[in-house]
C-alpha cells in the first residue's frame, strides 16, 4: 500500500487515511470493517461511478445527484477525521 505523506511527515492521520485499507476490505467482502476504517468510501465510489455515467448519458438531474453525493462524501470525511482526531 502507498504510504501517507502527511502521516509520515507529521505523525497525524490525514482526512483520507484509511481509504486504501477500507477499499481492500470492501473488495474482500468485509463490509462492516470497511465502513469502520473509512465511512466515506461508499459515497465516494458512488460519486465516481455516477459522475462517469452522467458524463456518458447526461441524466436529467444528474448534477443534483452529484452534488448530494459530493457533500455526503466531504461531510463523512470531515466527521470521520474529526472524531478520529478527538479520540486520539
Amino acid at each position: 500500500m502507498l504510504t501517507c505523506g502527511i502521516k509520515k511527515l507529521t505523525g497525524i492521520d490525514c482526512p483520507g487515511c484509511g481509504i486504501q485499507r477500507s477499499f481492500l476490505k470492501l473488495i474482500h467482502g468485509e463490509f462492516l470493517e470497511s465502513l469502520e476504517l473509512f465511512p466515506a468510501l461508499l459515497p465516494f465510489l458512488m460519486l465516481m461511478t455516477y459522475t462517469l455515467l452522467h458524463l456518458k448519458f447526461m441524466f436529467k438531474n444528474g448534477h443534483k445527484v452529484i452534488l448530494i453525493l459530493f457533500f455526503s462524501t466531504v461531510s463523512l470525511t470531515i466527521l470521520n477525521f474529526t472524531l478520529g482526531f478527538l479520540s486520539g
